[in-house]
């Protein structure tokens, strides 16, 4: 994993107003651009840096990632999230349409109308929710977002990288997003672009998706060491586990997705593909997978998956078995251990090995199965780095 490094030549800054670009465009992205200003200059720390600040370094698909960490001017910054910022009623509440996708009880997780989402669903109703958890916080190029300790909280709202390049998220909690709700709001969303590291960050309590790629292409991407923690209130199946974990789709995705703790899922942890016209290639290793009441893997049309060194335990169907998708995962017990749980299926196809020649993947380093467990609850989440 590498030694943390230690933060060097730190000039603090009061404001961050030049650190942020624009909200997502939308009748109030003024209102909204004004309030992220305020939280973030009142709450976090800019550290400017000549040289790096980060723990550990980039891997995997992610290892081209420069650690410059430029705004739009030229001098190279780390921002430091120092406290908890809670966006929850910066926005007020707002009130749509919506529907009921489902009938058990108690506690069944409502929907708003996200891209008409309801229109096949007969029950319909209006619901009241936050509004600012609708809508991210857009995320430039090169800018590293890193929390201290266990402190650093994004509250109420989630984060969005739209075509850019060079970024980091480390050591954050984001939750807290309209849980009751599908469409609620997303955790973390990559609309495209490259050299993107997500690591060691905790993601609870959201309507939709603990991170979401969509369909333009993101490229050089890891999610590693990350604690997804699906204990929910609402859910589609009223058993406290929540169903939309992680969803790999856009076109040309390549992604690293290691040391990460899925635990106490219903479904998509992850989901990868979806349109066979676009190819996802990902290297899932050494993930701890526990407590799940539906499927973890879900490789649809497209999705071309090197699954090695995992650990799975008590998840009732391990993947699928989606024949859209094409998955290799070595099933020897030094390869991938299986506890209390089902069989992965469809998971024997080799052809998908010659698009894991790169360095990028041989470099990578994999745990025999067996210690994987224990590593990933020792390193994974908050506050396991320097």
């Amino acid at each position: 994993m590498g030694v943390p490094e230690s933060p060097s030549n730190y000039q603090y800054v009061a404001s961050m107003s030049q650190t942020i670009d624009k909200a997502p465009d939308t009748d109030t992205s003024h209102c909204l651009l004004s309030t992220i200003m305020y939280f973030l200059a009142s709450l976090a720390t800019i550290a400017l840096a000549s040289q790096g600040a980060l723990a550990a370094t980039a891997f995997g698909w992610a290892t081209e990632l420069t650690s410059s960490f430029r705004l739009e001017d030229s001098t190279p910054r780390t921002i430091i999230l120092d406290k908890t910022y809670d966006f929850t009623d910066t926005e007020g509440d707002a009130t749509g349409p919506g529907c009921v996708p489902w009938t058990c009880s108690p506690n069944a997780q409502l929907a708003l109308d996200g891209p008409n989402w309801c229109a096949s669903t007969p029950t319909k109703g209006t619901f009241t929710y936050k509004k600012a958890a609708t809508t991210a916080i857009r995320i430039g190029s090169n800018k590293t977002l890193r929390g201290k300790g266990n402190s650093g909280w994004i509250k109420g709202k989630g984060l969005s990288i739209v075509g850019s390049t060079n970024i980091i998220i480390q050591n954050i909690r984001i939750s807290d997003l309209n849980q009751k709700y599908v469409w609620g709001g997303d955790a973390l969303t990559i609309w495209g672009g490259s050299k993107i590291w997500i690591d060691h960050n905790y993601f609870k309590d959201v309507g939709r998706q603990f991170i979401v790629t969509g369909f333009d292409p993101s490229m050089q991407v890891t999610i590693s060491n990350n604690y997804f923690d699906g204990r929910a209130t609402y859910t589609p199946s009223c058993d406290g586990y929540h169903y939309w974990g992680t969803i790999v789709s856009g076109k040309a995705d390549t992604v690293t997705f290691a040391y990460n703790y899925v635990y106490h899922a219903s479904g998509r942890a992850p989901k990868v593909g979806g349109d066979a016209s676009s190819t996802q290639t990902i290297h899932m290793y050494n993930n701890y997978f526990h407590d799940i009441s539906g499927h973890a893997l879900d490789a649809a049309g497209g999705a071309r998956i090197l699954f090695e060194g995992n650990y799975i335990e008590s998840v009732k169907t391990p993947s699928t078995g989606n024949k859209d998708g094409a998955v290799f995962a070595p099933t020897s017990s030094s390869m991938n251990a299986h506890v209390s749980s089902g069989s992965l299926s469809n998971a024997a196809n080799s052809g998908v090995l010659g698009d894991f020649k790169k360095s990028f993947v041989t470099s990578n380093r994999v745990l025999d199965a067996s210690a994987v467990k224990a590593h990933v609850l020792a390193n994974a989440g908050l506050g396991k780095i320097e």
